[in-house]
Order: C-alpha cells, then structure tokens, then sequence
C-alpha cells in the first residue's frame, strides 16, 4: 500500500475563510445540476462517480437520486443559458434543483479577460440559482500539469483566488478540488492524475479525487471509509489514498 504522508501540513489556508455546506443551509441534496465543460465529462462524467459515492455514503437509493450535468466542450460559464437549465422540465429534471455546481474555462484565472468573464458569470448565475430556490456552488478547477503550455506553479494560487473571492461575494459554497490535486500530487508526485497527452483534463484517478472531493464538501461526510471503486478499475490502494487526500483538503479548507 503506498505511503499516505499526514505529517507535513496541507497547502497554506485561503485568505478568504470559506463557508462550508453546514454553515450555508446545505443539508444532504437530492437534486444537482452541474456546469462545466469538458473537466466534468471525463472518465463517465463526474456527476456518476459523486452520485455512486452519495448513494453508498448516505445509504440513499440511486433512484432518489437526481443528478444532471450539463457541459460545453472547451466552454467558458458564460456560454450556458442558467436560465433555460433552472426551469423545471428543461434538462430531463421533473423537480427542482437544490443545488446547482458551477465550473469556469481553466484558464479563468489566468487572464483579466478571462477573470473578468468568469467573475460576471458567477454573479448573474447565483443570482438565478437563487431566485429559483437553490443554492450555488464553485468548483475551484485544477491547475494545469508541467508540460502544458500555460503551466506556472503559481496558476494554483491564482485559481484559489479566484474562486474563494467569487465564493465569498455570491455566498456560495467553494469546492476545493484544485487543491486536492496539489495534494496529491505533493504526497505522491508518481501518480497521474491528468492525461499525458495534454497536461490538463483528468485521468481516472483524478476524476475519482474530484468526485471525493465534492462529496466531502457537499454532504459533510468523510469519504475514506467508501468502498466505491468504479466497478473495480480504480485499484483500492490508490482510491483509499485518493479519498484521503479528498476528506484532509476539504477539512483543511473549510477550517483555515
């Protein structure tokens, strides 16, 4: 089994302190929608590995779990029409949503433009979601790998902000995955977590530390104990540590 290191602390804590799912209201949702692009789509979309991981954590029947996502390939949160998504009926949903996961371009944080974009999208979004009675929520993107041409280690930095600020001005709950994969990476740099070919959309196991990711932040449960594994193509030692590194990060961010 491979060396899970607790000793040295986690990335530095937001300079934001960030709310988490308890403190805004958010109690065991039923009915998510999420937006994003091609982040999500990967590996058999994230919303199956989180509501698979729902399921069992909660003991809830995958039937009374309503969970739709929707993505445009390369898409920055502007191009979706929030409205049309949010009335019952649109997207294949016949009750409301309760809570809707919103995801920026992965390169929001590195241009004004692209911040600018990003930062308008997230405010005329919350304001929706919440009009229509739900709760919104970011989730923060991974950084970029080495090899992809943006690549800076400090992208992740400049993701953490821009994230935890639009968190904080639409009051929504922020989802620390971007910080997960530092993590991980810093306790097992071996481990690819992002595909080769392009240093930047997730492998398996980086989809499988997302999806650990948002079910620790959303549902205030620890996912370590989750025996969830993919139907057995994600190998148990690398999905226990992957949890770990889900369940540390998100107890670590919500408590800096």
């Amino acid at each position: 089994m491979p060396t899970i290191l607790l000793a040295a602390p986690l990335l530095g804590g937001p300079a934001i302190a960030q709310q988490s799912a308890a403190s805004l209201g958010i109690d065991a949702p039923d009915d998510v929608l999420l937006i994003g692009n091609s982040y999500f789509y990967y590996n058999d979309s994230l919303h199956n590995h989180v509501r698979r991981m729902v399921a069992e954590g909660l003991g809830v029947p995958m039937g009374d779990l309503k969970y739709v996502s929707i993505t445009i390939s390369g898409g920055s949160l502007g191009y979706h029409p929030i409205d049309h998504y949010l009335e019952s009926g649109n997207v294949g949903a016949d009750r409301p949503f309760d809570l809707v996961i919103l995801q920026g371009h992965s390169a929001a944080a590195l241009s004004e433009k692209r911040t600018a974009a990003f930062d308008e999208a997230v405010d005329a979004a919350a304001a929706k979601i919440k009009a229509a009675g739900a709760t919104p929520a970011l989730y923060m993107t991974h950084a970029y790998d080495e090899g992809h041409k943006q690549y800076d280690p400090d992208n992740i930095e400049k993701i953490r902000a821009l994230y935890n600020e639009a968190g904080a001005r639409a009051d929504a709950l922020v989802i620390p995955v971007g910080l997960a994969f530092e993590e991980a990476r810093r306790r097992r740099p071996d481990l690819e977590l992002q595909q080769d070919y392009d240093h930047s959309h997730p492998t398996l196991a980086g989809t499988y530390l997302a999806a650990a990711t948002v079910y620790a932040s959303v549902y205030g449960r620890s996912p370590v104990d989750l025996t969830y594994d993919y139907f057995g193509r994600v190998d148990p030692d690398t999905a226990a540590f992957l949890r770990q590194v889900a369940q540390d990060t998100v107890t670590s961010f919500y408590t800096n």
